[in-house]
């Protein structure tokens, strides 16, 4: 009787959390479901769920966890959660469906990878699928774009959308759905190729556009150059149904730290670009950083919040500025700053749009500090935002970066060698030392709320936040964290074994709410985050994804 009673009430209380969500929801998703990327469109990556809260989460125990067999570069998928069942991936593109309750697979999908992967620097890497028009999406490390029946895990389609051999390039993220159209860009920025967003109709899989990330006009870039410009738009976009707009960033140009190779402003590279969705047409664009040359990627989500009825899309970078639009976008309406120790320049001019007292091109042979390191404040893990605090959560890391520039060839150039322009690179702390810490800002102004210091151990993870007053966090030595949103204090923990590089997601099943981590540390950003923060060196690799729930009174 008290079983029955207990699942009633958690599905009531489903169903009045739905009712108070839907205002700050711009999707009207089911709150139960995490049915995209950063759950809505607004890239809040937050969950009104609020059965599991401050005030009982020490309660938190093990569900179920799903192992898949392979750490290769660890876990960087964010699982999607729709109707009870959850899909994931693991290296090298490999799919799941579990049923999200108890962890039992439904099915499982292995591709056909080309092993040219395997003598590529970013092998095995995959941040997850897209769910979708009754499918499973997902984009693969050789450049395929692949459909898969939602129920069955059989393949509807598959397209070579890109030669890795001939690019260096393929899908590090999933591709993304905007109505008909699903659309990505590549990873390959590091590298000496030119790269493009791709975008084929979701349903059939045959193209609809391209747009190269390189503007091929010689005032931005002189012709050589442009063939080996970077400039990869590689992580997920987001769409705006509302406005019916593609947000999507592109990355850093190439070579990465030689801009004498590449005198003008480089577009598309470092800019934040508004697309058409149907042509792939660019409605509007910021540069964010003409003639980029620090490795300071403008790839991140695009988060959008209101203030006295104004809604503004906040934009971080690598580089540790935080640009904020109007919904008009064009020129940001301002700039302010979350790293603590910027050497690359004074601040950002509004009117020129670009950094203030920067140097525009480094000598090659003299040896230069970058601050941030080219891994960014934040790396390309993602912040939560949470409505009911009006409080933005991130991790960051102050580390530089120790580089000598050096002019390349990109012909002699290997498959496996990245385009840096750099004959020495070594991250090291800031003069004031290395620091890393939990955040909770203002997302408009930029003011601190709070600020726990990670002694140490940054997160290299994707956060959530909840309608339960919870920020939940992993970092480099595996330890998973609950924080009361509102105050930072530490609530709860939970040792994984490994890092994360994945996402953290809430859903609820039969009325009873979930938190899912996954768990895994490696790949290249790891290796030069522990060269500075030497405590996460022993951290081993790993691979799994574990759900929580409250274990019953």
């Amino acid at each position: 009787m008290r079983s029955n009673m207990q699942r009633i009430t958690g599905a009531v209380l489903v169903l009045l959390v739905s009712h108070a969500a839907l205002a700050a929801d711009p999707d009207g998703v089911n709150p139960a479901d995490w049915p995209q990327y950063h759950r809505t469109s607004n890239a809040w990556r937050y969950s009104p769920l609020d059965q599991i809260n401050s005030g009982n989460v020490k309660r938190l125990k093990v569900a179920w966890i799903h192992q898949p067999g392979d750490i290769t570069n660890g876990l960087q998928a964010t699982p999607i959660v729709i109707d009870g069942v959850a899909y994931y991936t693991s290296p090298y593109n490999t799919v799941y469906a579990l049923n999200a309750a108890t962890g039992e697979q439904i099915w499982r999908y292995d591709p056909d990878i080309d092993p040219i992967i395997y003598q590529m620097i970013l092998t095995g890497q995959s941040r997850g699928v897209t769910v979708g028009r009754g499918k499973v999406f997902v984009g693969t490390s050789d450049g395929k774009f692949i459909a898969l029946d939602q129920k069955t895990g059989k393949e509807v389609w598959v397209k070579q959308i890109v030669q890795p051999k001939k690019c260096q390039c393929g899908f590090t993220s999933p591709p993304q759905l905007a109505g008909e159209i699903l659309y990505g860009g590549t990873m390959g920025g590091d590298f000496a190729t030119s790269t493009a967003i791709h975008a084929v109709h979701a349903d059939t899989g045959a193209p609809a556009w391209t747009l190269d990330t390189i503007r091929h006009d010689p005032q931005s870039w002189p012709k050589e150059a442009s063939k080996h410009g970077g400039g990869a738009a590689w992580l997920p976009g987001t769409y705006d149904e509302r406005t019916d707009t593609i947000y999507i960033g592109t990355g850093n140009a190439a070579p990465d730290f030689d801009g004498l190779v590449r005198p003008g402003d480089n577009k598309y590279t470092a800019t934040l670009l508004a697309l058409e969705p149907e042509t792939g047409k660019i409605r509007w664009y910021n540069q964010e950083i003409p003639h980029e040359i620090w490795d300071y990627d403008s790839t991140f989500e695009l988060l959008r919040v209101q203030r006295n009825g104004q809604e503004y899309l906040v934009h971080p970078s690598k580089s540790g500025f935080v640009f904020v639009y109007n919904q008009q976008g064009g020129r940001p309406d301002h700039v302010w700053t979350m790293a603590r120790n910027i050497t690359v320049a004074d601040g950002y001019d509004l009117e020129k749009g670009d950094f203030r007292g920067r140097v525009y091109n480094h000598k090659r042979g003299q040896e230069i500090l970058l601050c941030p390191s080219p891994d960014g404040i934040r790396n390309w893990n993602h912040g939560a935002y949470n409505p009911d605090t009006g409080l933005w959560y991130n991790n960051t890391m102050e580390m530089c970066l120790r580089i000598k520039p050096v002019k390349i060839d990109p012909a002699a150039l290997g498959l496996t060698q990245a385009y840096f322009g750099t004959e020495e690179l070594e991250f090291m702390p800031p003069p004031g030392g290395a620091s890393t810490h939990l955040e909770a800002r203002d997302p408009v102004t930029g003011k601190l709320g709070w600020s726990v210091d990670y002694h140490g151990a940054p997160g290299l993870g994707s956060l959530l936040t909840t309608g339960g007053n919870l920020v939940f966090d992993i970092d480099t030595l595996g330890v998973m964290r609950a924080h009361d949103a509102r105050t930072g204090k530490e609530l709860w923990h939970f040792r994984l074994g490994s890092g994360s590089r994945g996402g953290i997601v809430s859903y609820a099943v039969k009325g009873k709410q979930y938190i899912l981590a996954t768990s895994g540390i490696s790949g290249w950003v790891y290796g030069s985050v522990s060269s500075v923060f030497k405590k996460i060196k022993s951290t081993p690799g790993g691979g799994i994804i574990v759900a929580f729930t409250l274990e019953d009174e």
